[in-house]
């Protein structure tokens, strides 16, 4: 099996992160998760690198709403998720989150991850651009989910993936056990759960979760030049393409042929697939407009 890390008493950075964890510092929300539009590209990054960017709730919150404004953001036409330091996500930040007070009572912890990490994959998932992971570093629990969910990953050659949870007695969550198997295989998703073991990128990249391995600093290069050839594309053609991968995984051939039919329709009545057609009639490359 191409992993490592067995018999390790933890990855290396995760452990760190976690002491490091705790609340966040005082700083403003838009510095723990920094936020800038370029060339239709929308750049959302983790900077909490003192945690080994584990995810606070607020910073949960402020993902899910940037990932949502993209999708509604017509001059938004790609996204990449990223982050600062040396460590993609360490997973979440569990004492960082709302202080409720009182007894834990039946419901709650199921009502936890439904309104946290589930809401946090979730998004991505249902991001209607096209999102990229650039993954720098330990990408651990959640953290690893949250790459996982994102339609291309770029990984830096250093990078580690960690399905750290069963290290810890605790059950994989933010749709662990949705999206392993859907990338790697039963068989797979359950060595990789039921050890934990570090997953390093070029051995994730032959798994199947991860599409590019770059040397250590070039991350955010092939992130950019990625994201800004999607952004140059058929923006609503991706959008429901991206749509049929990810429901085409859960139904049977029928529902696939009548959803890939339904989105033809929807997408002949875009301006871009009109340019499509004129660029091929008239023999020029066409000039996509997102609309």
């Amino acid at each position: 099996m191409p992993v490592t890390g067995r018999g390790e008493s933890e990855p290396s950075g995760v452990g760190e992160s976690l002491r490091a964890a705790g609340p966040a510092a005082e700083r403003p929300l838009d510095e723990q998760v920094l936020h800038r539009t370029e060339n239709g590209v929308s750049w959302i990054i983790l900077n909490r690198p003192e945690a080994m960017n584990a995810v606070t709730w607020e910073q949960r919150e402020r993902v899910i709403a940037l990932l949502d404004a993209a999708s509604a953001d017509p001059g938004v036409r790609a996204v990449v998720l990223t982050s600062a330091g040396r460590g993609f996500c360490a997973g979440a930040d569990l004492r960082a989150g709302p202080r409720t007070g009182g007894e834990r009572v039946a419901g709650d912890v199921a009502r936890m991850i439904r309104q946290g990490a589930q809401r946090l994959v979730t998004a991505v998932l249902d991001c209607e651009k096209p999102v990229v992971a650039a993954v720098g570093g330990t990408a651990a629990g959640i953290g690893a989910h949250l790459a996982f969910a994102c339609d291309l990953v770029v990984a830096a050659e250093s990078a580690r993936f960690v399905e750290v949870f069963v290290r810890r007695g605790l059950v994989p969550d933010g749709g662990g056990a949705y999206l392993l198997p859907r990338l790697v295989g039963p068989q797979r998703a359950k060595e990789l759960m039921f050890f934990g073991d570090a997953v390093p990128a070029a051995d994730a990249a032959r798994l199947g979760l991860v599409n590019r391995v770059v040397p250590d600093g070039e991350v955010e290069r092939c992130a950019r030049e990625w994201a800004e050839r999607l952004a140059q594309g058929p923006t609503r053609a991706i959008a429901l393409a991206k749509q049929l991968v990810n429901a085409s995984l859960d139904g049977d051939r029928a529902a696939a042929l009548a959803a890939e039919a339904a989105a033809q329709e929807i997408n002949m009545a875009t301006a871009d697939a009109a340019e499509g057609v004129a660029g091929f009639v008239e023999r020029r490359t066409p000039k996509f407009l997102g609309r």
